[in-house]
């Protein structure tokens, strides 16, 4: 399975997914943000790393508390709709195809 048919599946199980994007980390572990996830986090904010396995959700550390609970339950349902997606489950379409079933939303 390639990541176009992963990121349908995981449109198809209700995980919001607005934008994705692909980065490296440098021989010291540090990461960047490409500049059209960012958002509003400044240079200088905290953030706060979970990691469940083989997923990492990045948060700003001051929107942390507010929705913990929130944060854990999209953890949870990452974790499965991977579980789900390596036991083969979900529907397999190329990425234009994908794009227009993405349109329809």
């Amino acid at each position: 399975m390639d990541a176009n048919q992963k990121i349908y599946i995981y449109s198809k199980i209700n995980l919001t997914m607005n934008k994705i994007s692909i980065t490296k980390m440098s021989s010291k572990g540090q990461v960047v943000i490409p500049l059209d996830m960012r958002g509003d986090i400044l240079e200088g904010d905290k953030l706060v790393i979970i990691r469940n396995k083989n997923h990492i959700i990045l948060k700003k550390e001051k929107d942390f508390s507010k929705n913990l609970e929130g944060d854990l339950e999209f953890a949870r349902r990452t974790e499965e709709a991977w579980k789900r997606i390596d036991a083969g489950e979900g529907t397999r379409m190329n990425f234009d195809d994908f794009i227009k079933e993405m349109e329809k939303w």
